[in-house]
């Protein structure tokens, strides 16, 4: 099943997709109450509206239920690693993004003022469906899947010689996800095996299968679930594999199209904007030096 926020006349909403006719029913039941089990029980479960509307007709939105957050965790593909002249680690890296810096499946991704090294990375994204609680695996937990691309500003913290992970991947409408959300029961395994593709103006960039990862769905999960309670929508980011910009130092351009795909999943397809200027007063450093435009 596929479960897809929208907006429509004014109105945010989910809605469950009949991807063949490209026409959505809106769910009017809470998402606490939908979002932990029900994809298994059949369409009637979500109360949806008996009358549908044509995908053409609404604007496709992140698939984040307000006030759920969005989680990432890094180092998790050791082919990425080794290119980069690293080993595998003893336990993942972790981070924060806000909603703010999510754009739809078709949006454009913003070019921000404060770098010049925009890279790509294409991820599989888990979308939590209830608190984990004493479930003995974490990914029975999950609603499903769905697809990102988790840019990145890769200069960032190179003036002080630190990791500024907020510079890096939390800047505004620079974070593709979606398109929809494919409910679990149809993967069939707590650890998918599928495979991960992206594309900059057609060209493959990078490619993969999350069997790769290091740490696997369950260990990811738990060990966010450790320190900060995961809640039903929020959104799990899971590493990203070889092939990125940082690697070869091609970074994305204004006006370049990139294209993600995961099997089974979905697909984003999103144009990156001309920079974003900062104005004058905010282009300055902490040492009063002109930060990059």
């Amino acid at each position: 099943m596929r479960l897809i926020r929208v907006e429509h006349r004014g109105e945010c909403f989910w809605a469950v997709l009949d991807a063949e006719a490209n026409f959505l029913q809106r769910i009017r039941a809470p998402f606490a109450e939908w979002a932990g089990g029900r994809s298994t029980q059949g369409l009637e479960a979500f109360s949806p509206d008996k009358i549908g509307i044509a995908l053409a007709q609404c604007r496709v939105l992140p698939p984040l239920e307000p006030g759920a957050r969005v989680f990432g965790v890094g180092l998790n593909y050791l082919s990425h690693l080794q290119r980069l002249g690293s080993v595998a680690p003893e336990h993942t890296l972790a981070y924060i993004k806000p909603e703010s810096a999510l754009v739809g499946a078709h949006d454009d991704i913003q070019y921000p003022a404060l770098t010049a090294q925009l890279d790509y990375e294409v991820e599989l994204v888990a979308v939590v469906g209830r608190a984990l609680g004493d479930e003995p695996r974490a990914s029975d937990c999950l609603l499903g899947y769905t697809c990102g691309n988790d840019v990145s500003a890769r200069d960032a913290g190179k003036r002080i010689g630190r990791l500024d992970l907020l510079t890096q991947k939390a800047m505004d409408r620079t974070t593709p996800v979606g398109p929809w959300v494919v409910t679990l029961d149809e993967f069939g395994s707590a650890q998918p095996a599928l495979d991960i593709e992206l594309r900059v103006n057609g060209e493959r960039r990078q490619l993969d299968n999350t069997r790769q990862m290091i740490f696997a769905l369950d260990e990811l999960l738990n060990y966010l679930d450790a320190r900060i309670s995961l809640r039903p929508g929020d959104l799990v980011f899971t590493g990203s594999s070889h092939g990125v910009g940082l690697e070869d130092g091609r970074f994305l351009q204004p006006g370049d199209q990139v294209d993600v795909r995961i099997e089974g999943v979905g697909t984003l397809s999103n144009r990156v904007s001309e920079p974003r200027r900062l104005s004058p007063a905010r282009a300055v450093g902490r040492l009063g030096e002109p930060l990059p435009t």
